[in-house]
């Protein structure tokens, strides 16, 4: 994937809060999301975590409970945009700087969404995309660590992000990455943000797990969203009037499924948990599932395609 090393960026979206409040720690924390934030893989890689490095739960993620508090967590976090409205002003920015990739990702999924909503008649808001390291304070859901990867929280209807998890998506799920593989994974966070603009989050229950549950509803769905958008990536055009996103191959797609299927809930219970698969504990479907709606919704680029609440086969 190609970004058009001439058309514009637009940072007023992006707050980077690295180096502020919020900051430091580093993988291996705790979280504690009491809002109920929303994540590509959530809550049980942070339960994952927790049992290997003997840590115990204080949260919610995905919209799940965990027992007890954090404290610790740093408070008074601001934004300083000045590096990356420096640094990211042009698609040729986003094609050698990650921050600048990420920045028109989000505005290109932002030029998409608006446009669909006004095609539904309906208007759209778009959420703030927050990059953090380490750890967070979000504005609606308590306080998070990178554990428990990129996540939304409705609370705020804002993105967060610790830019290094696309690292550890190579490194410790040992998947492919590459640009489309990264705004796979921004894309289906805005999923979440379409389900709230929607009331969609509201109809799955808090604790909801299985197979078939409302979380994992859910949860496909934003991907299935995530490849409507990929769909018309290409095609979207944005404030400044063009597309950023030039082309997107057969092997970026490839990549986006990759990612996909390492994330899936037997995947992670098999290769980063005790190897024991426990359908029960689903909170984000498994690795064929999300593949499947990722597909569905990049081979159709329809969002009524996305509707998992109303099928009797997820896959």
């Amino acid at each position: 994937m190609r970004f058009d090393e001439n058309a514009d960026l637009d940072t007023s979206n992006i707050d980077d809060l690295r180096g502020s409040g919020g900051g430091g720690g580093g993988v291996g924390g705790r979280v504690a999301l009491g809002g109920g934030g929303l994540g590509i893989v959530g809550l049980i890689v942070f339960f994952l975590l927790s049992s290997l490095s003997g840590g115990g739960g204080g949260g919610t993620s995905g919209g799940f409970a965990l027992p007890g508090g954090l404290s610790g967590l740093p408070a008074g976090q601001s934004a300083d945009n000045t590096q990356i409205a420096e640094s990211c002003r042009t698609g040729a920015d986003a094609n050698s700087n990650l921050d600048c990739e990420v920045t028109a990702v989000v505005n290109s999924l932002d030029g998409y969404w608006s446009d669909a909503f006004a095609r539904a008649g309906q208007t759209y808001t778009p959420p703030r995309t927050n990059f953090f390291s380490g750890q967070v304070s979000t504005g609606g859901c308590g306080s998070a660590t990178s554990d428990v990867g990129p996540f939304y929280c409705p609370g705020d209807s804002e993105v967060y992000i610790d830019l290094t998890f696309f690292q550890e998506l190579e490194q410790r799920f040992g998947a492919e990455g590459g640009p489309f593989a990264r705004s796979y994974v921004i894309a289906h966070e805005y999923g979440h943000h379409i389900q709230n603009l929607l009331g969609t989050n509201r109809q799955v229950r808090s604790g909801d797990s299985g197979p078939t549950s409302g979380s994992v509803r859910l949860e496909l769905q934003a991907d299935c969203y995530a490849g409507v958008w990929g769909n018309h990536a290409t095609t979207t055009p944005t404030a400044s009037g063009r597309p950023l996103i030039t082309d997107v191959t057969d092997a970026d797609v490839a990549a986006a499924l990759d990612t996909a299927a390492r994330i899936g809930d037997d995947y992670i219970q098999s290769n980063l948990g005790g190897g024991r698969v426990d359908q029960s504990q689903f909170t984000h479907g498994s690795s064929a599932q999300r593949e499947k709606w990722f597909t569905t919704g990049y081979r159709t680029g329809d969002p009524a395609r996305c509707d998992t609440f109303s099928t009797t086969s997820l896959g």
